[in-house]
């Protein structure tokens, strides 16, 4: 019994037309006699229908390998699906003006909700009573507390993301990034949730109409 180990890609990039195997979706380890033709073999090709997202599942792996050798025995690990986008140029490359925009966006934005909370808690008071406790007089430099108080707003933002040193000591990732996966694992199950759905949508179809050309021949 020769058995076939197969751990999916969580996602990959490929471009229109392109012909997916198994190599470029899974890792594969069998044994070496027949493991690069196992990694050749054909899954899905691209078609202009497929739009720019599609999954391909286990299962559809598994009965793959069966159909080149039956008696072959796969052992799956890991993600029970693959995510494919297809790109033009068989990569993902940010859009400069989507980012510019975003950056304007989150910048302004960031700022208002800064000035709207500093206008709810009346920050200008609390300065002067702050500055009133610690030189006496209620007017005198309020503009020493104001100036490090917002230079320590911007600084401690750039601690808390840890954007000041490039060089970690540990791996432990900053609350950006991780907000960052989170956004990226839920997308990934929308479209994921979603192709499932189509394809189940469109089994039902052919089902239906099969069976609506069974019935029409039986009366004929």
């Amino acid at each position: 019994m020769t058995i076939v180990y197969v751990r999916l890609r969580r996602r990959i990039v490929v471009r229109p037309g392109e012909v997916i195997t198994l190599g470029r979706v899974a890792r594969v380890v069998a044994d070496p006699g027949i493991e690069p033709k196992i990694k050749q073999i054909p899954l899905h090709q691209v078609r202009s229908d497929d739009g720019t997202m599609l999954v391909i599942d286990m299962l559809q792996i598994v009965k793959a390998i069966q159909a080149v050798n039956p008696e072959l025995t796969v052992e799956t690990f890991g993600e029970p699906h693959v995510l494919i986008e297809v790109s033009p140029d068989g990569k993902i490359k940010p859009n400069p003006l989507k980012l510019v925009f975003a950056w304007l966006l989150l910048f302004f934005g960031s700022g208002m909700a800064i000035m709207n909370f500093h206008a709810d808690v009346n920050m200008p008071h609390v300065q002067q009573r702050i500055t009133e406790l610690i030189t006496g007089r209620p007017d005198q430099n309020r503009w020493l507390f104001q100036i490090p108080y917002s230079l320590g707003v911007g600084l401690g933002m750039l601690l808390f993301f840890n954007r000041l040193i490039p060089k970690r000591r540990t791996d432990e990732p900053n609350p950006l990034e991780v907000e960052m996966f989170m956004y990226q694992e839920n997308v990934n199950q929308y479209i994921i949730t979603e192709e499932y759905r189509k394809k189940h949508d469109g089994e039902e179809d052919q089902k239906g109409e099969a069976k609506v050309i069974r019935q029409g021949k039986s009366k004929v």
